[in-house]
Order: structure tokens, then C-alpha cells, then sequence
């Protein structure tokens, strides 16, 4: 499964970046997320930011941990997850025009084994339009908490 969403915002790249990179502090802006806990902090940078996040999923708590894996200062982070058979990437990347920011959300899913594989089939046309709304959601709530000090 692969979706792709995007949100203007009206602020620099340097504030989106403060913004989608307080992962610590995401919980009181992302309205979805209820807690976060970090696991692992790197020396320097983000790469290998470890961090266990609580949110509500199609109706149920669901606690995913999920690192930072690459990254590029002021353009883009790529995290994974892994969980139930399952890998997660989502890269939030940035894309800077004039006086405003376009935030870009890429999400994937890919299987590990077959019997995953075959139910994610199955499931995912059903699963895709919750999806969207729920990185809809959170790509809402970075856009007004980035433009808060606009």
C-alpha cells in the first residue's frame, strides 16, 4: 500500500522543519497521537531517533515504534516501522516556494511474509481511504501548528 498526501503551509522551511522534527513534542499538536516516548536518542542529527508512539487506529489504541533512517536537514525524513509481518517507511519531505512550504507525507507498507501479504490484499482497498484521512489529519495539524507564529 502507498499513499501520498501534501499540505500548503504559509511559513518558512526552517519553521516546517522545527515543527515535523519535534517528534518529542508532536503528541500535543498531531491530534491523533496520544503519547510518545523516545527510545533512543543519536549524538548528533536524527538518524537513528528511536521512538514508541501511541495512537488511535481505526478505533483502538496502537503503539508503534519507529526510528529515523535517513534524513536531510531542511528536506526530508525518511522512518520505519515494523510490526505484525508489516514494514512502514513515511517520508515528510519539504519543498520550498517563495513564502510558503509544500509538506509532502509518502506512506508505504510492503509485507515480509506471504500469508500477510495475501490479507494485506484483501483489506488494503478498505484500509486506504482511513489512511488518507488519518495523514490528512496529521498534515492539518503540523500546517496549523507551523503557522501558529506566522
Amino acid at each position: 500500500m502507498e499513499l501520498v498526501c501534501k499540505v500548503e503551509i504559509n511559513q518558512s522551511a526552517q519553521k516546517v522543519w522545527q515543527v515535523i522534527t519535534d517528534i518529542e513534542g508532536c503528541d500535543q499538536y498531531i491530534s491523533g497521537i496520544k503519547s510518545v516516548e523516545i527510545i533512543d536518542r543519536p549524538k548528533t542529527g536524527l538518524i537513528g531517533l528511536k521512538w514508541r508512539e501511541t495512537r488511535v487506529m481505526f478505533g483502538k489504541e496502537a503503539v508503534e515504534t519507529m526510528w529515523i533512517t535517513d534524513c536531510e536537514e531542511n528536506v526530508y525524513y525518511q522512518t520505519r516501522a515494523e510490526n505484525h509481518g508489516a514494514i512502514y517507511k513515511t517520508i515528510l519531505s519539504i519543498e520550498e516556494l517563495q513564502d510558503k512550504v509544500i509538506l509532502t507525507m509518502a506512506f508505504s507498507g510492503t509485507s515480509t511474509n506471504m500469508f500477510v501479504k495475501i490479507i494485506s490484499s484483501i483489506i488494503s482497498f478498505m484500509m486506504m481511504g482511513s489512511m488518507r484521512k488519518m495523514l490528512d489529519k496529521d498534515l492539518s495539524d503540523i500546517k496549523q501548528q507551523a503557522e501558529k507564529s506566522a
